[in-house]
């Protein structure tokens, strides 16, 4: 969960984009979903960023935001997957799940540009594209992750001797869960870094914003198992690192 300091040199753009990017893809992402190698979105992202006439940060920054569509479409399609299979108890938690995130994102994109305000260079430019980028690749393969288990679930039934399928197990409260209390841990100590290092009206941007993520993580991280829990904490602590760790940048 740790995720490094990223201060991108202007003579380097390009380069940087590209090592920023491709260290991004090794953020925990919730449900240990992760795309193919391969994946058309992050290949056609690649192939944007090498592009000459993309070598700028607005350039760099365009790409980003295309492949961010992209997924926005990928989160769609995977979430009508999901409630078309899904059993009726656990569509219907997919579907507060999806309505706090969305809800989330609404208040989480006022927070990143309310740090990248504080930063001077337009390299930054890239990095603050990234940030908006990950979380909506991260709820993609999540999203997708969870239709395609209720796919195969779906696709045993009609076996001759279907094997019943399996519920979920009762999470641990997090305080007996070590990796859980750990995670919450950091997350609270960067919450408040990132806080120390905002001007009182950002603060309550930072506020509203930890409270939409609160209410998502609550509606999401029973839909899983105990290890995807820590997941989705740990893509919070690299948000809030980076971001703390941006503040305020020259």
């Amino acid at each position: 969960m740790k995720c490094a300091a990223r201060t991108l040199l202007p003579t380097r753009l390009a380069l940087g984009a590209l090592v920023l990017v491709g260290a991004s893809f090794v953020v925990p992402v919730a449900a240990h979903a992760e795309a193919a190698p391969a994946d058309p979105i992050d290949t056609a992202m690649r192939t944007c960023l090498a592009r000459a006439d993309r070598s700028s940060p607005a350039g760099q920054a365009q790409c980003m935001d295309a492949a961010r569509d992209s997924w926005q479409a990928a989160i769609d399609a995977a979430y009508r997957s999901l409630t078309a299979a899904a059993p009726d108890k656990m569509r219907r938690g997919w579907e507060e799940s999806q309505r706090r995130w969305q809800t989330w994102r609404d208040k989480e994109v006022p927070l990143v540009h309310a740090v990248f305000q504080t930063t001077h260079g337009s390299a930054y430019v890239i990095t603050e594209a990234n940030v908006l980028l990950q979380p909506v690749r991260d709820r993609a393969l999540q999203l997708r992750h969870a239709a395609a288990q209720f796919d195969a679930t779906a696709n045993s039934a009609s076996d001759a001797d279907p094997a019943p399928p399996k519920r979920p197990a009762r999470l641990r409260p997090c305080t007996v869960d070590a990796a859980c209390e750990h995670a919450q841990f950091d997350l609270n100590r960067y919450a408040r870094k990132l806080r120390a290092k905002l001007a009182a009206r950002s603060r309550v941007v930072l506020s509203h914003a930890q409270r939409a993520w609160l209410a998502y993580f609550e509606a999401t991280s029973g839909l899983g198992t105990e290890a995807e829990r820590v997941d989705l904490v740990g893509a919070r602590v690299a948000t809030l690192k980076r971001l703390a760790e941006t503040a305020g940048n020259d």
